[in-house]
């Protein structure tokens, strides 16, 4: 998920050649989606884990509630001063970190090095969404100044869920087939990292500083007086949506391995790519989308994903093929979803405080990443994973048919739907 720059499309301050700024821009790209696989790339291999330390399912989400609140920190203290300090400057040290997260995940792959190594991660992640999403339009810009932003949007929103995506399926199919399983991931997208942040150093920087310099203030959080009703049903739809993505992303690997006694660390990698990439293709198939169908279409397509999720695990025979079609169509209605309640966001925010309206939708999102998560974690500590799985539907169930008819009784105009495009949707992964 993504902080929005303040100014996205600001002059450069300086003109190297368009040139280098196309290899910047590649750069760029290659360092967030990196980023973002480190993201998900644990995913597949928390049943490694507990088989080596014997933890429970429990502490797998306290692992992860680590990673989103070292996210949560970053976002709202240093994911917007790109804007003051320039993008280079914030960009390089976040994929440093994101690659010391790696090395620890490496070198230390026990219970403790796991907690440490997530917040890190998370850290990491909450500034270059922002950075990153900002740096790759103002390059695009300066590399073809009479192209459309489009292909900047295009390729910063694959990077974002695509890296998500990437990361799991790396790390499960060289769990399955190659040695190591709990090191070769990371030493593989450590070399990647490394890679990217050299690229990253040698990227022209295109942000024109203020000056003087603003005084340092966290992220605010604005409400549109016009219409807080809306905003904070798209808060809760936000919310929503992420809480699909969270669950699939951190429990999909328990659910395969037990409750439909599919172990295979592969499978688990790529059941959790398919969601995400459903959600990429959510976001570049449907640019024209008026924010009304996009938000009444992800609802749909997130309460039938979550069905057949559920219903993969109560048939008399638990089924491989539902749960699968049920993550991607979860995936695809989630992305929906949220391309809808962020086109609400900054159709009803006034330009000055639409970056502030926008950080409290990411932050419903981010908390959606880990505290349905949690839920389920403590829920499985009594119930079976079936039953958990049937009262997180319900929830979200309740949840959206409570936010549907203030979201989509009043429709803001088609026309400002292509300006969620602008805006790619950001998550990350456990």
């Amino acid at each position: 998920m993504s902080t929005i720059s303040l100014n996205l499309f600001a002059r450069p301050s300086t003109r190297p050649s368009a040139r280098a700024h196309g290899r910047g821009f590649w750069a760029v790209a290659l360092a967030f989606l990196a980023v973002m696989a480190l993201g998900t790339l644990p995913s597949p291999l928390y049943p490694l884990y507990q088989q080596q330390d014997n933890f429970s399912t429990f502490t797998v989400t306290l692992i992860y509630a680590a990673y989103a609140a070292g996210i949560v920190i970053t976002v709202f203290t240093v994911g917007h001063i790109s804007d003051w300090h320039g993008r280079r400057r914030m960009l390089a040290p976040a994929v440093a970190v994101s690659a010391l997260s790696a090395s620890v995940f490496l070198f230390w792959p026990e219970l403790p090095g796991l907690f440490v190594a997530r917040v890190l991660s998370g850290l990491s992640v909450g500034v270059v969404t922002a950075t990153a999403t900002a740096w790759l339009a103002e390059l695009h810009r300066a590399h073809r100044p009479e192209a459309s932003p489009r292909r900047a949007q295009l390729v910063a929103s694959t990077a974002n869920l695509g890296g998500l995506g990437l990361g799991s399926l790396l790390a499960g199919l060289l769990a399955q087939y190659a040695p190591q399983p709990l090191r070769l991931p990371y030493a593989v997208l450590l070399i990647v990292l490394a890679l990217a942040l050299v690229g990253v150093l040698l990227s022209p920087d295109s942000r024109e500083l203020p000056n003087p310099r603003p005084r340092y203030r966290t992220q605010r959080i604005s409400v549109p007086a016009a219409d807080r009703s809306r905003f904070y049903a798209a808060l809760a739809g936000a919310f929503i949506a992420f809480s699909g993505l969270g669950l699939l992303a951190g429990l999909s690997g328990t659910f395969l391995a037990g409750t439909l006694h599919h172990p295979s660390r592969a499978l688990a990698g790529t059941a959790i790519f398919l969601v995400f990439a459903a959600g990429v293709v959510v976001q570049l198939t449907t640019p024209s989308w008026s924010i009304r169908r996009s938000l009444a279409t992800g609802m749909v397509g997130l309460l039938t994903g979550i069905g057949l999720l559920v219903l993969a695990a109560w048939l008399p025979t638990p089924s491989l093929a539902v749960f699968l079609v049920g993550g991607v169509l979860t995936g695809a209605g989630a992305g929906a979803m949220f391309k809808g309640t962020l086109g609400t966001v900054v159709a009803i925010a006034s330009p000055e405080s639409r970056a502030e309206a926008l950080a409290g939708l990411f932050l419903a999102g981010y908390l959606a990443l880990s505290v349905p998560v949690i839920g389920i974690g403590i829920a499985l500590q009594q119930v079976s994973a079936r039953v958990a799985l049937l009262g997180f539907a319900v929830l979200v169930a309740v949840g959206a048919l409570a936010v549907a008819r203030r979201l989509l009784a009043d429709p803001t105009p088609a026309t400002a739907a292509p300006t969620t495009a602008a805006r790619p949707m950001a998550t990350a992964g456990r």
